[in-house]
């Protein structure tokens, strides 16, 4: 395979440019949670505990969710731009 036989090709995708700070907005976030969530369980009676650990087990759910499926800013981005009515009265394909 030689060199010119990627011209014309798209550059390959680059990483999300601000992973670092999602990451550290995430830790962040959790180790927060946590802090909250050792002091509710330290008030909660016992009788309460079967409610609070359905929260709880919601909460890291939708977390998940969050971390892991949500889409990155630059998804959001493209899709918005596709979204985003054509100007010029064009029609989209």
């Amino acid at each position: 395979m030689n060199a010119d036989s990627n011209e014309g090709a798209p550059p390959p995708a680059l990483a999300e440019g601000r992973w670092l700070w999602r990451r550290t907005y995430v830790f962040a976030t959790t180790g927060g949670a946590w802090l909250l969530l050792d002091r509710l369980i330290a008030a909660t009676p016992p009788d309460a505990a079967p409610r609070l650990a359905q929260c709880l087990m919601a909460l890291l759910a939708l977390t998940l969710v969050l971390y892991l499926v949500a889409p990155t800013a630059q998804q959001l981005i493209a899709t918005l731009a596709l979204l985003r009515p054509s100007r010029g009265g064009e029609d989209r394909p």
